[in-house]
């Protein structure tokens, strides 16, 4: 899939949102990969906004998570991107955050492997010009 503006990005977040919570099922994981710039908080925007959201929606690189209720709904956003070692996450109370009942956005994913479930999605947006490049794997 093509993404040609931040627009376009916004909208396919809220796509991801609506897909995930028609699923019904609880305790989802979605990684978002891709460079510095790719767009992955953008995404992230999309999605919490597509579901009421009215706030600002930062990425969570210093604070590692920032968390989010939405109509009961409990989700956290993740950037691991400053983590040096996987297990920092245990430090954070990561098992906590990724229960049964939560939606877990996961930047950086790869900075947590061997500590971090398997993804029920993964998400790669990759930069081409001025556009980007969305593929998806998908485990709902």
């Amino acid at each position: 899939m093509r993404i040609k503006n931040e627009q376009s990005m916004l909208a396919f977040g809220g796509r991801v949102a609506r897909t995930i919570i028609a699923s019904a099922k609880k305790g989802v994981v979605v990684y978002l990969l891709g460079d510095l710039g790719a767009g992955k908080t953008t995404l992230v925007r999309g999605f919490l906004q597509s579901l009421g959201h009215k706030g600002a929606v930062k990425s969570p690189t210093y604070n590692i998570v920032e968390p989010y209720c939405i109509d009961g709904q409990q989700i956290y956003h993740f950037d691991l991107y400053r983590l040096n070692d996987a297990e920092e996450l245990e430090y954070i109370g990561i098992r906590d955050y990724l229960n049964a009942d939560s939606i877990c956005l996961i930047e950086w994913p790869e900075k947590g492997r061997g500590v971090l479930p398997s993804a029920d999605l993964s998400i790669q947006i990759d930069i081409k010009g001025n556009e980007r490049t969305i593929s998806t794997s998908l485990s709902l």
